[in-house]
């Protein structure tokens, strides 16, 4: 089994280290709390849970749970956290978000993430989705023995280093809570990976660890149906309202299963570390059709807000590319701390297309469409005009990006600069 032959986890002597530094912030946040508001403080995410994986960098999530009473808790927790930051020295940014939240740096390799959530007793009682943050910690330490820590941790690399980790929309894909709920239901990596194999293309898996339901096909009559679009439908063992893994769209669900299929047949360490993009090979495979390369920029928040507008925007851009050319292979590369981002794409022209007009009883309209239209048809009770498609990729994003249309799309997205990269 794999998580016997790889050890992902972080060593004790750095692990101490990171401690002793998180342990006096937290001291120091705790007090000021306790002397300004009626909250706690808590420690989640993989610290708290002891399945910290080895990274270049490490998140520490903490949580301040204010009393119900209180209503902006980013105000509050701002005014808190700017003292503890200037008593110690370190530096702080707030992060926009369903509700904001602030990173807090200082020399080492170690950000604090410091998070108001509401002090609730029920989950039922959440306000947002951050306040069931206690509950998922206590279910994971209660569950997770250290073998399935170990295997968690294989997991967590295997998953960051072939960019399927995250919930954030520009990634859509596995959240750390959603890993950590389908390692204790496999128990394994390995068995995870194979289990999710065989999920086929169209078809929905359900998974309910506490047997909330009777039925699986209860789980589509109770739950909302925006909460059933992914693949996997994961019911969250603290509150069966909820899919933990909501956001994983089919697109990073598929790239998940090619990634293993081929990390099953040779088990290569290679799939557990990060792979820069190969741009050279997208080229190779792009001979006899047009590649393009192009560099995003936009003005907002980097993180999760800039990576959303680029996604969102990059996804704007295949549709108007897919009405005239086939689109063969894509890629999207935003690094999570910035305001750019890269977007690949391999285009094969369509040579000619049908362009629907309007059905054939809307005598004036069709008039429109023949003066606008040279070569027209009718078929199925509606008029066509075919066009042909002889202008490049390059040449449609330039004519798009020059016009009103583009430059209003462009604005309204929070899209800056958009550059064709030689």
């Amino acid at each position: 089994m794999v998580g016997k032959k790889l050890d992902f986890s972080v060593n004790r002597e750095e692990f101490l280290k990171m401690k002793k530094e998180l342990d006096f912030f937290l001291e120091n946040l705790r007090v000021s709390v306790k002397e300004k508001v009626d909250a706690d403080v808590f420690l989640g995410g993989s610290f708290a849970k002891g399945t910290l994986t080895q990274s270049e960098e490490y998140d520490a999530d903490i949580f301040v749970r204010f009393d119900w009473k209180y209503e902006n808790l980013s105000e509050l927790l701002e005014k808190i956290l700017t003292d503890v930051v200037k008593k110690l020295k370190l530096e702080m940014k707030k992060m926009r978000g369903s509700r904001d939240y602030f990173r807090v740096y200082g020399e080492s390799k170690l950000t604090f993430e410091v998070i108001p959530v509401v002090r609730i007793k029920r989950v039922q009682e959440a306000r947002n989705v951050t306040d069931l943050s206690y509950f998922h910690v206590n279910y994971v330490r209660k569950n997770m023995n250290e073998k399935m820590k170990r295997e968690l941790a294989v997991a967590k690399k295997f998953f960051k280093a072939n960019g399927l980790y995250g919930a954030e929309s520009y990634v859509h894909g596995f959240s750390g809570y959603g890993l950590e709920c389908l390692i204790i239901y496999y128990k394994s990596f390995e068995k995870m990976l194979k289990e999710l194999l065989k999920v086929k293309e169209n078809e929905r898996l359900i998974i309910d660890i506490k047997r909330f339901y009777k039925k699986k096909s209860d789980v589509l009559f109770e739950l909302n149906e925006s909460k059933l679009q992914s693949p996997i439908v994961l019911i969250d063992p603290t509150w069966k309202e909820r899919n933990v893994l909501a956001s994983l769209s089919r697109e990073t669900f598929k790239k998940f299963q090619e990634t293993a299929k081929e990390f099953l047949k040779g088990r290569s360490e290679k799939f557990f570390f990060f792979r820069p993009f190969d741009e050279k090979m997208m080229k190779k495979k792009a001979r006899g059709k047009e590649y393009l390369h192009l560099a995003l920029k936009t003005n907002r928040q980097e993180g999760d807000i800039a990576g959303t507008k680029m996604k969102k925007f990059s996804m704007l851009l295949e549709k108007i590319f897919g009405e005239y050319f086939e689109i063969g292979e894509k890629e999207f590369f935003y690094p999570g701390e910035s305001n750019e981002a890269e977007f690949y794409l391999i285009l094969k022209s369509k040579k000619e297309i049908l362009k629907a007009g309007p059905p054939l009883d809307k005598k004036e309209n069709v008039e429109q469409f023949k003066k606008a239209n040279k070569r027209i048809l009718k078929k199925d009770g509606a008029i066509y005009a075919k066009i042909k498609v002889d202008f490049s990729a390059r040449e449609l994003l330039q004519k798009w990006k020059n016009s009103r249309e583009g430059q209003l799309k462009m604005s309204d997205m929070g899209i800056s600069s958009l550059k064709i990269e030689d």
